[in-house]
């Protein structure tokens, strides 16, 4: 009698099954080299390529002075709100300005004359809050009984910006300010006692006096 011949015959060895582990492990080394991949891009990129964070030290103090400043533009060195009530009692002495200008460009003291290298600011003839003009760093304070104490705020742009016949000072050299912020209170001063209470505010650049107008609109 003829065996009969088994339905389940033997399958060749190519596809015998493989052991239980075999995917497991193939499946955690893709996992293993996927992580791999991703620590080593963010190791090459590196932090710099990071959006800075406002929180983040890199940024702050003299740093986001320095970005602020970039794009501020100069603003009045007084609450804006009282620009009605303005008067330039001394204007910026400019050599190509009209007599009319240039003479009131001139401050008198004991019938000497001297160029005005800024310009004389009152508000009504009172005390008035006296405000940084752009963010920087307090470069100098001065006092002067005869001139005024004045504040120098030194800019990224290469600007200085002086304050000049004030009192009640409320920063000290190295400080940071920010646009805006309160510096002194406008005062007398007895070289220029004719002006009364008034702010002499000049503007500087690489270390030559320019006029205001060329920044604000007096």
């Amino acid at each position: 009698m003829r065996e009969e011949k088994s339905n389940n015959p033997s399958l060749p060895k190519e596809f015998k099954k493989k052991p239980a582990w075999l995917w497991p492990t193939i499946y955690v080394g893709f996992a293993l080299l996927f992580v791999g991949m991703i620590w080593g891009y963010n190791a090459l990129i590196g932090p710099d390529s990071e959006v800075a964070d406002s929180k983040d030290p890199a940024v702050s103090g003299e740093d986001k002075v320095a970005v602020t400043t970039q794009n501020e533009t100069m603003k009045f060195p007084f609450d804006e709100a009282m620009l009605d009530q303005m008067t330039i009692l001394q204007d910026f002495y400019d050599i190509e300005a009209s007599d009319e200008t240039q003479e009131n460009s001139l401050l008198v003291f004991n019938q000497s004359y001297e160029t005005n290298s800024g310009v004389t600011i009152s508000i009504e003839g009172e005390p008035f809050e006296v405000l940084a003009a752009l963010s920087g760093t307090v470069k100098e304070v001065n006092e002067d009984k005869f001139l005024g104490d004045e504040i120098v705020l030194e800019h990224e742009n290469g600007l200085l910006t002086r304050y000049r016949s004030v009192v009640e000072i409320q920063v000290k050299a190295g400080d940071i300010v920010r646009q805006g912020q309160a510096l002194a209170t406008a005062a007398e001063n007895d070289f220029n006692a004719t002006a009364g209470v008034h702010l002499q505010f000049e503007v500087l650049a690489d270390g030559e006096a320019v006029s205001p107008h060329t920044y604000l609109a007096f």
